[in-house]
């Protein structure tokens, strides 16, 4: 039986040295002021470019990343392998605006597949479309009621090269990749293209995975939606299930312009939803192939429980439980002790690039309650066993 209580296994590539590191940076992040004045001072000083690397690097960049590059994060690769656990390559570089710099992000996705090929440490790779195309053209292609000029379409087309340049590259290696789940303004169109490159690709093998975000009210019954198109298609739908990263923004920008929330009222509504789709995906496991992304115990659990009702074995390739690098240890490599097919989110960039996605972590561990909380315990219990 799985125990995610069971420190020693959830610890075991961990020095001492890095537990400490560790439980003073969620000592840190437990402090939602201390966050706060911290985000401030470290946008500051990007601001003024300020050198901070020397901090940064030692830090959180070291529990939270992989590396400044992909052969740098090979030593996290290899870590985290030794004990059954695999790694999603993530170029967290946000917040860019020229075709450069979208054209230069498309090839250091397409190096993270042929790094993969032949790895299989690395099952997935993974991709934001915003990360490969300006939002504003993302928000007016998934708008109905938005007319857009000859320059526009032609750049919309250009995103759309680059999906299925990385989705081909992805399908010739026999890759699977993620695309990741952003804000709902634009998510009709990423799931619109998501499912373009399915139908070319996930004929026999789920090359291609959409993300769903089930704090939404409306995800499960797309994914219900979505049984019905991959019957359709006769194609295997990928699916990435996570619980979502937005919530904030969207009921702000939901009571700003006067629209209903797209965001469960509660959470209790997100864990069901959350839950009752993990069900739904296993009942018609034909159909799906699934990466189950979330740091909570009780759904982890519950997978486990229908994988093997479902007489499904643990490793089979179709079904990946996944959490991000330097957080729930504890469901990770417990999973992987028994045999279930975890991967960790292993994020890599020039430090400075990956400053937004870092602060976001740092809010995120803040505002998710316990979650903190049950890595310090479990950080302290780890640190008095190796000295008792």
């Amino acid at each position: 039986m799985i125990s995610f209580d069971n420190t020693e296994i959830a610890f075991r590539s961990k020095s001492n040295a890095d537990l400490r590191r560790a439980y003073w940076l969620f000592k840190i992040i437990a402090s939602p002021s201390v966050v706060k004045l911290g985000k401030g001072i470290t946008n500051f000083l990007l601001a003024i470019r300020f050198p901070i690397a020397w901090a940064i690097k030692p830090t959180i960049f070291k529990q939270f990343c992989g590396g400044e590059t992909i052969s740098a994060c090979n030593q996290t690769i290899a870590s985290l392998g030794k004990f059954g656990v695999g790694t999603i390559l993530d170029y967290s570089v946000e917040g860019k605006t020229s075709d450069e710099d979208f054209d230069k992000t498309v090839n250091i996705i397409i190096e993270t597949i042929l790094r993969a090929k032949d790895d299989k440490n690395i099952p997935f790779a993974v991709f934001k479309v915003s990360g490969i195309g300006r939002f504003d053209l993302l928000e007016k292609a998934s708008s109905i009621n938005q007319q857009m000029t000859e320059e526009e379409e032609k750049d919309i087309s250009t995103i759309k090269k680059r999906i299925e340049k990385i989705c081909q590259a992805a399908f010739d290696n026999q890759v699977s990749v993620f695309i990741d789940a952003e804000e709902t303004w634009i998510q009709n169109i990423i799931d619109h293209w998501t499912n373009e490159q399915m139908i070319k690709f996930n004929k026999t093998f789920p090359t291609v995975y959409n993300t769903l975000q089930m704090y939404r009210h409306d995800r499960l019954e797309y994914l219900r939606d979505m049984l019905t198109f991959a019957k359709e298609q006769q194609i295997i739908y990928g699916v990435k299930l996570v619980r979502g990263a937005y919530m904030e923004k969207e009921r702000a920008r939901a009571l700003n312009l006067g629209y209903p929330s797209p965001i469960q009222p509660d959470k209790s509504a997100t864990d069901n939803d959350y839950d009752a789709a993990l069900g739904f995906i296993i009942e018609n496991q034909h159909y799906f192939a699934l990466c189950a992304g979330t740091h909570n115990e009780e759904s982890s659990l519950k997978l486990t429980h229908l994988l093997t009702e479902n007489s499904v074995a643990s490793d089979n390739k179709k079904f990946y439980f996944s959490q991000l690098l330097g957080m729930s240890d504890h469901i990770s490599y417990n999973l992987a002790n028994h045999g279930f097919n975890v991967a960790k989110y292993v994020p890599f960039g020039p430090i400075k690039e990956v400053m937004p996605y870092l602060l976001r972590r740092a809010d995120e561990n803040t505002s998710v309650a316990g979650q903190t909380g049950r890595e310090l315990s479990l950080l302290t219990n780890e640190r008095k066993r190796r000295n008792s």
